[in-house]
């Protein structure tokens, strides 16, 4: 048993992040084609567009502004024109700022992540859904946060984009299904990448202690849980949210 994307056309939005690149990567190897999605950053794009060939998928790179349905739409007619109809789409990108109280925090900033994390989701869906309904198959991957269970101080906008986006994921679960489509959320925890191990910063004592496995995840571990829901193996799996966090976040019944 293996998992096998051979044919499937995957967009992964925040493509050139530290999480995005694992994820673009861990999908070509399972044979998909990527769409590499950037907002500013053209020359990871353009690098990590050269590591997927060397994989033996295609790939395309596509610049656009998740927050905004024209610039989506504008994306989506470069992707069917290069590599055809999306078949997965996997919602990673998010506004970064800089996190402080809710007293302090900016109002501006609970905007950006309303519109990156809820109005993405929403234009997303609108854009790539109804070839998805028409095939009647499809997989919609959101990339949530074990921040939502949480709800420590200065996280205030983050939690409140990304619970906007839980809400937006599991109507469409229901919305959708019929048309054997699967929309599900990964919930990294705090998650070593490659900067981490560039900086020699993937272990915190603190945080370690207080997640059952004893560990931080790393971004591969991320990028499996996508590639599985994104496959057959996770055909009847939807409206999930998964936490990848080693047991520190646990969703109750």
């Amino acid at each position: 048993m293996q998992i096998d994307l051979t044919n499937k056309t995957a967009l992964i939005t925040g493509a050139t992040g530290q999480l995005g690149r694992v994820m673009a990567r861990t999908l070509a190897k399972c044979g998909a084609n990527i769409a590499i999605h950037y907002r500013s950053n053209e020359a990871q794009a353009l690098e990590l567009q050269d590591e997927i060939h060397s994989f033996g998928s295609r790939a395309v790179i596509v610049q656009a502004d998740v927050t905004n349905l024209e610039s989506i739409l504008g994306m989506k007619a470069v992707i069917e024109e290069n590599l055809g109809t999306v078949d997965i789409v996997v919602a990673n990108a998010v506004v970064q700022y800089q996190w402080t109280s809710i007293l302090e925090q900016a109002p501006e900033d609970y905007a950006s992540q309303f519109d990156s994390c809820v109005m993405q989701s929403v234009y997303l869906a609108k854009a790539f859904a109804p070839a998805m309904m028409e095939q009647k198959w499809g997989r919609f991957v959101g990339i949530n946060t074990e921040c939502v269970m949480q709800n420590f101080p200065t996280q205030s906008a983050y939690i409140a984009g990304k619970r906007g986006m839980d809400g937006v994921y599991r109507v469409l679960a229901k919305e959708i299904g019929e048309h054997q489509i699967t929309v599900n959320q990964v919930a990294p925890g705090w998650t070593i990448s490659e900067r981490d191990r560039a900086n020699k910063t993937e272990h915190s004592e603190s945080y370690e202690q207080t997640v059952p496995l004893k560990r931080r995840g790393t971004d591969q571990e991320i990028a499996n849980a996508v590639a599985f829901l994104a496959s057959d193996l996770a055909s009847f799996i939807t409206g999930a949210y998964v936490p990848v966090s080693g047991g520190n976040v646990m969703p109750s019944i």
